[in-house]
């Protein structure tokens, strides 16, 4: 894997079991990466619509666990483990929010060129289920080409 990496985070939120009414978002964008210590490292900038300034992102990937970190505009450390409940703060603009993380899978495929990463977690706020999500990232080398997301 190269340094300069493209990054897809695609995902779904399924409020209340309707997979129907389900909204994906999606985000492409330029990144680094770096592996250390056998943890892969990938940092990218975002920019949130209406607000000056900007939330620098650090996804940390080991083995069987997907770490988020967010500073700036908005501010949350967010932990995805398999079959354990990681609560934060999700600090945004708006004020803050207590969120709870049950993961339920963390599916992480490496190759050479490419790293892909299912993860599939119940999302809570203030104690109260709130939906059942999906993320998907897809982290491949610039010079690899054929962007898609898995």
């Amino acid at each position: 894997m190269t340094k300069d990496v493209l990054l897809s985070i695609s995902g779904l939120q399924f409020v209340a079991q309707n997979e129907e009414e389900a909204e994906p978002v999606e985000l492409i964008t330029a990144g680094d990466y770096y592996k250390k210590n056998g943890k892969h490292y990938i940092m990218y900038d975002e920019i949130l619509e209406g607000f000056d300034g900007n939330t620098h992102n650090v996804i940390k990937l080991t083995e069987d666990s997907l770490d988020i970190t967010k500073k700036g505009v908005a501010n949350v450390h967010m932990v995805f483990e398999k079959n354990r409940k990681n609560v934060s703060y999700y600090n945004t603009p708006f004020g803050s929010l207590l969120i709870g993380i049950d993961a339920k899978s963390v599916d992480i495929d490496e190759t050479e060129d490419n790293i892909d990463v299912k993860v599939k977690y119940n999302l809570e706020v203030n104690y109260e289920h709130l939906a059942d999500c999906s993320i998907r990232m897809s982290i491949k080398s610039k010079e690899a080409g054929n962007f898609t997301l898995a």
